[in-house]
């Protein structure tokens, strides 16, 4: 009986024994595991590691040459303050609040894709970059060759405002369909009104010979009309008194007359347009020799918040 008991006891301790041997291993398996893991990478973990570095130095390289471009686009939006009016027929620059909803749906589309995808559109983005500006280049240098073509020509093409407007708050009224102050219906408005006192002075804004300066009797009151005998005529009304007289040459920024409030005129201001082949077109396109991009939007901006002409 002692002895079946002893057998019992000793296997009992065998498999205690055993356990204890076995959790020992166990628990040394887990923390070396742990500690290999601490210190080392797995396979797998080794390849995302690996494949995120690559991921980050290509979208680093990738910024580095979108900084690039962007001082490029940024030299080409200076560049094209200086000729785009050579074309006469280019398109207003963008408004950043014209397009806010595309932002915020972009925005959240973004939110939803892999590094991986966002950084294959990117790449793309910056190769269509490159191609327009390759091809902005080489407008440009045809757009350069036809100005040094112009030669001279160039001093013929209206280029800046015709009064003094620095901080551009004097512009009240532009180019299009606005209220008429006396019939109070909406009527073509065909050029550009700036409010000032009477007195300032008026400049021309290309050199020309004078065609005509009309007296007051008209409606557009005291006017000077000077044609740049290059399809260009610039007119400038409601004047309190012209400084030039008919066939008289001028160059730009002569003073050719002081403003005033003579004929159908509201309050004292300047009448000013642009003539192009017998076409009015918008003058705010032709004040590129003195604006840059962010004024040119400004100025934009101004001109789209008045509804009231002053004539």
């Amino acid at each position: 009986m002692k002895r079946v008991l002893s057998n019992k006891i000793r296997k009992g301790n065998n498999r205690l024994s055993r356990l204890l041997k076995w959790t020992g291993w166990l628990g040394g398996a887990i923390l070396y595991y742990a500690l290999f893991s601490m210190f080392f990478d797995t396979p797998a973990e080794h390849q995302l590691r690996h494949s995120t570095d690559r991921l980050k130095s290509e979208y680093e390289a990738l910024s580095m040459r979108y900084d690039s471009l962007s001082m490029v686009i940024d030299n080409v939006v200076e560049r094209d303050r200086n000729i785009f009016a050579i074309l006469f027929e280019s398109e207003p620059y963008d408004f950043d609040s014209e397009y806010e909803q595309q932002r915020v749906a972009l925005h959240e589309a973004l939110l939803s894709r892999s590094n991986s995808a966002m950084l294959q559109d990117f790449e793309a983005s910056v190769a269509r970059l490159e191609s327009k500006i390759e091809q902005l280049d080489n407008d440009y240098g045809t757009l350069n060759t036809s100005l040094d073509a112009l030669g001279k020509s160039r001093n013929n093409i209206p280029s800046i405002q015709p009064v003094i407007n620095h901080d551009l708050t004097l512009l009240t009224a532009a180019y299009g369909t606005l209220m008429h102050p006396f019939y109070r219906t909406l009527q073509a408005h065909q050029g550009v009104d700036y409010t000032i006192p009477e007195g300032s002075r008026i400049f021309a804004t290309a050199d020309g010979i004078v065609k005509e300066v009309k007296g007051k009797n008209s409606t557009s009151g005291i006017t000077v009309i000077i044609d740049h005998r290059n399809g260009y005529i610039t007119s400038y009304s409601h004047l309190q008194s012209a400084k030039v007289r008919r066939g008289q040459r001028v160059h730009r920024g002569d003073i050719i007359a002081l403003s005033g409030n003579t004929g159908l005129s509201l309050s004292p201001h300047l009448h000013y347009e642009v003539r192009h082949n017998g076409t009015r077109v918008d003058p705010i396109h032709y004040f590129f020799m003195e604006l840059t991009a962010d004024e040119y939007q400004r100025i934009l901006r101004i001109a789209q918040t008045g509804m009231q002409s002053f004539d």
